[in-house]
């Protein structure tokens, strides 16, 4: 039997278990650590599609697998963590509607994986942006405390939840190959996400998320 087929899903489930961990800190209120949870998450979920293509060893086993993951990591985590933010403002049952996050984000996953056209674009945020942008609030709210509140958190819960279904076309990081000819819109997205690290740092994530948002609606806008 070879090793190399397994090498995909083991590199998914390092992903799954990311998740399952990082549900177990944000009850114990270390917030800190379920986010880099979620972020290390992402770096397995890319190795995994990466590894497949490049051994050459995809199967629907470790389609589903992923699915059955990002689920985890990307939907019910953020629904966690944002139902905790909510907790230390209402205890009531508002803090529920952090919920609609996993909900959705389980929407988005099945609607992408029956869905032949989303190939090169994405109808609807991808779940990991959605787990990004969500778990970046922690450090916006360190360095601004004035967003940590209530209605903003609970709002947010509501517009990116109804994000991961709308019918918005976002552009797929997804190269073909390298070339600057068609891949144009990629690069420069690329680009000035990497300046607006370097001098923003984890500040700059949930501005990197509402500029794919902004600029895939520009590009949809103007080319139609």
């Amino acid at each position: 039997m070879s090793i190399k087929k397994h090498i995909p899903n083991l590199l998914t489930s390092s992903n799954l278990v990311c998740g399952c961990l990082g549900i177990i800190y944000c009850f114990q209120g270390d917030f800190k650590l379920a986010v880099y949870l979620i972020w290390i998450a992402m770096l397995f979920d890319f190795l995994d599609g990466f590894a497949a293509r490049l051994l050459k060893v995809s199967s629907p086993i470790g389609k589903e697998l992923d699915s059955l993951a990002d689920m985890v990591t990307f939907g019910v985590l953020p629904a966690i963590l944002i139902l905790q933010l909510i907790e230390q403002h209402e205890t009531g049952p508002i803090k529920y509607i952090a919920l609609l996050i996993a909900v959705f984000s389980a929407l988005r996953l099945a609607k992408f994986n029956v869905d032949d056209k989303q190939q090169s674009v994405f109808i609807g945020l991808p779940t990991p942006a959605n787990a990004l942008f969500l778990s970046s609030l922690i450090f916006v709210f360190e360095r601004f405390p004035a967003f940590n509140q209530l209605y903003f958190l609970v709002g947010v819960a509501v517009i990116f939840s109804f994000l991961l279904v709308a019918p918005l076309e976002l552009f797929a990081l997804k190269f073909k190959n390298y070339a600057w000819k068609g891949n144009e819109v990629r690069f420069v997205f690329l680009l000035l996400s990497l300046i607006s690290i370097v001098f923003l740092q984890f500040l700059a994530l949930p501005l990197i998320i509402l500029g794919y948002i902004l600029l895939s609606f520009v590009i949809k806008v103007t080319s139609s």
